[in-house]
This record gives structure tokens, C-alpha cells and sequence, in this order.
């Protein structure tokens, strides 16, 4: 009677323990299912507390939202690259002639000060202008080709730290942290992340490792309007902003095998996370 008894309790046991096994499985879908449709592509699950089949799978489907994201960034990026290429080619084309005829009439026997004077100054002006305009927007297509090298990144960011005294700085970076990546666009990136916090309004940067390179700030938030365009070439918010940082930034880590992304999770006491994402090397 014992040993039936006994294995009527362990029966129920290992029932009770499948069915909670399969109410994590179906969180699990669920949370997965929750991150695609939000298209948050860097959404992972952790593999612990899961059997071997079933790390495998979590991981394979881990890999496959990161693909996908990859991809559909790499397309957005085309496209833009190719109407950019466009854009310039026929703007280029138009207003070169119109700088060269105002010139050309100023360097002649015009009356200084008189309204034909100040009409052809600010035709030229203008001309000049946009086309210095369009020149700046030509990065977007036609980045050079990246060298990535190991990059130890903790000398890293302390060599860009003094360019921005007025931040309270918080690295969390493990010596020896290495990744790969082109120094030049690398700093490039950060550059723009840091310059663009401190005109939010940012006090404080955190910078640690966590799946990337995170680099978290206090300034103002960026609204859900904001942060569907976030990477778009030529949004901007600011007034006087160009709208090619971000866009630039992401297609220069796109280009060594990574990405920059906007993250949906926050540290306490900040309001906005990017993450640079790039191949880690473990240094010794």
C-alpha cells in the first residue's frame, strides 16, 4: 500500500511539474509573439530553466528575431541610400548652373548695395547653401568601407569622456571588455549619442555591456511619434537640425555587421537607451 501510495504522490508531482513546464512554454510564445508585433527585434529569451531540445529552439528563435530585424533594416536602408543617390544627382544638377550664372553677374559691373545686387547675393547664397546641403546628405551614400579591429572598450569611451566635461559620467565596463569594430565610426556613433543627450537635456550617462553597448542618458524622453521616425534620413525635431545623424550613425554600424538601435528598456532614473550592437571579443 506504501509504494503504491508513494507513486501515486510522485505520479502527481511530475504532472504538477509538466504542467507548469508547459505554462512557461506558453509565456514564452506569448512574449515572442508580443515582441514581433511591437517589432522589437532585440527582444531575447533567456535558455535557462529549459531542457536541451527546447535551448535550442529558444535560441534558434532568438537568432531568427535578430535576422529579421537585420534584414528589415538593411532594406530601409537601401531604399533610402538609392532615393538619397537620386535626390542629390538631380538637385546637384539643377543648382549648378544658377550659382555659376549669379556669380558670374556679381563678378560684373553690378552696383553695390542696389536691389539687382542683393537679389543676385541672395540667389547665390541660396544656391550655395542647398548645395552644401546636399552635399553633407551625399554621406549617406557613400560611406567609406569599415576596418574593424579589436576595440578595448573601456579605453574606448575614457578617451571620449574629456569631450564632454559638463556630463556626469557612469561606466560599467568590465576591463578587458573587447569588441569589433572600426574605431573611426565607432567613436563616430558614440559621438553623436552623447551630443544629442546633452541637447536633451541630459545631466548623466551610463554606459555598461549588456548584449551591446548600451549608452544611457537623463534627458528628455523621445515620444512614441518620435521614435517611430527616430532613424528615418532628414527627420528631425530640432530647429535647425540637418536629420542625418542617427540615420548616419545606424548605417555605419549596419556596415561593420552591427546596428544601432533605440531600446524599449530603461534603466531606472534614465529616459533614453540606445543600443550599439557589434561582434564581442573577450580579451584576456
Amino acid at each position: 500500500m506504501t509504494l503504491w501510495i508513494g507513486l501515486a504522490v510522485g505520479a502527481v508531482a511530475l504532472l504538477v511539474l509538466f504542467l507548469r513546464h508547459q505554462k512557461v512554454l506558453k509565456d514564452r510564445a506569448h512574449l515572442m509573439r508580443e515582441a514581433v508585433r511591437n517589432e522589437d527585434f532585440m527582444f531575447a529569451l533567456p535558455l535557462r530553466g529549459l531542457l536541451p531540445g527546447e535551448r535550442e529552439l529558444q535560441r534558434a528563435l532568438n537568432d531568427m528575431c535578430h535576422q529579421v530585424g537585420r534584414m528589415g533594416v538593411d532594406r530601409e536602408i537601401d531604399a533610402w541610400q538609392r532615393l538619397t543617390r537620386v535626390l542629390t544627382h538631380e538637385i546637384m544638377n539643377a543648382m549648378a548652373p544658377i550659382a555659376s550664372i549669379s556669380q558670374a553677374y556679381l563678378a560684373s559691373a553690378v552696383k553695390e548695395g542696389s536691389k539687382y545686387e542683393e537679389g543676385l547675393r541672395a540667389i547665390h547664397d541660396t544656391s550655395a547653401g542647398l548645395s552644401a546641403f546636399v552635399a553633407n546628405y551625399r554621406k549617406l551614400s557613400s560611406l567609406e568601407s569599415p576596418e574593424p579591429v579589436e576595440v578595448d572598450l573601456t579605453d574606448f569611451v575614457g578617451s571620449v569622456v574629456p569631450l564632454y566635461p559638463q556630463l556626469r559620467w557612469h561606466v560599467h565596463l568590465q576591463p578587458g571588455r573587447v569588441a569589433l569594430a572600426d574605431p573611426g565610426m565607432l567613436r563616430q556613433v558614440l559621438v553623436n549619442l552623447l551630443k544629442n543627450a546633452v541637447e536633451a537635456g541630459a545631466r548623466d550617462v551610463d554606459i555598461r555591456w549588456n548584449d551591446g553597448l548600451t549608452v544611457s542618458n537623463n534627458g528628455k524622453p523621445i515620444s512614441s511619434e518620435v521614435e517611430r521616425e527616430l532613424f528615418v534620413p532628414f527627420f528631425t525635431t530640432k530647429a535647425h537640425g540637418s536629420g542625418i545623424g542617427l540615420s548616419l550613425s545606424r548605417q555605419l554600424m549596419v556596415r561593420q555587421g552591427g546596428d544601432l538601435q533605440l531600446s524599449r528598456r530603461q534603466l531606472p532614473g534614465y529616459a533614453v537607451t540606445f543600443v550599439i550592437l557589434m561582434a564581442e571579443r573577450l580579451g584576456s
